[in-house]
């Protein structure tokens, strides 16, 4: 797909076979459209900015959008609402809203030009979500869950995101297997980690999930 190119079918339909891939469950032609606008508008704005590394199509695809969705397929399904800290371009906040619309999902980013997008992305695709345009560390407010992907200093905001995790809840660090011990180590005694789950396309990339204050499920 080009920058300037509009979504099409033939990304939504490769989107599914990517999916098929790796296991996990096929999304609706209408969620797999949106996900194709996604796509073009990471394309577009990439053009402007540093928005993600990976700016090829497939790329995106694979690296980005089947981890998120990944991530959105194993998340426990009681979850209302959900913080995505330092979204960045929306990993993995923005799939997780697209799959699972019925969490209300907040985007949180303090770079002002990627907050934004994000603004773009959920009035594009016409999300049930809200963008937090400052440090997600100032947000006066517990979560059901909060995911944490690829975020600038890893160790400091696991430790702020445990905090703002309320009991009964998640948190989800999409992260390395060599890094997950150090994550799981700086959470904090209150967190009991599941299995790590493998995520499609590395042998390294996994999903550590927690539950905090309750025995995990």
């Amino acid at each position: 797909m080009s920058p300037d190119q509009e979504p099409s079918s033939q990304d939504a339909g490769h989107l599914n076979s990517l999916l098929a891939a790796a296991g996990l469950k096929p999304i609706s032609e209408a969620t797999a459209w949106k996900f194709s606008a996604y796509l073009a508008l990471i394309q577009r704005w990439n053009t402007r900015m540093n928005l993600t590394a990976i700016r090829d199509a497939e790329g995106i695809l694979k690296r980005h959008f089947v981890e998120s969705i990944a991530c959105a397929q194993f998340l426990p399904r009681e979850i209302g609402s959900l913080l995505d800290f330092g979204s960045g371009a929306g990993f993995p906040g923005i799939p997780i809203a697209l799959f699972r619309p019925e969490i209300v999902v907040t985007l949180a980013e303090s770079q002002a030009k990627k907050a934004a997008f994000l603004q773009e992305a959920v009035r594009t695709l016409g999300l049930n979500s809200r963008v937090f345009s400052r440090r997600a560390e100032d947000m006066d407010q517990l979560f059901d869950c909060i995911t944490l992907r690829a975020v600038d200093r890893m160790d400091r905001a696991v430790i702020a995101a445990s905090n703002m995790v309320r009991i009964g809840g998640w948190l989800a660090v999409l992260t390395t297997i060599q890094e997950l011990p150090k994550v799981q180590s700086v959470a904090g005694g209150d967190l009991q980690w599941l299995d790590p789950r493998p995520l499609h396309g590395s042998e390294q990339r996994v999903l550590g999930i927690a539950s905090k204050g309750v025995s995990a499920r």
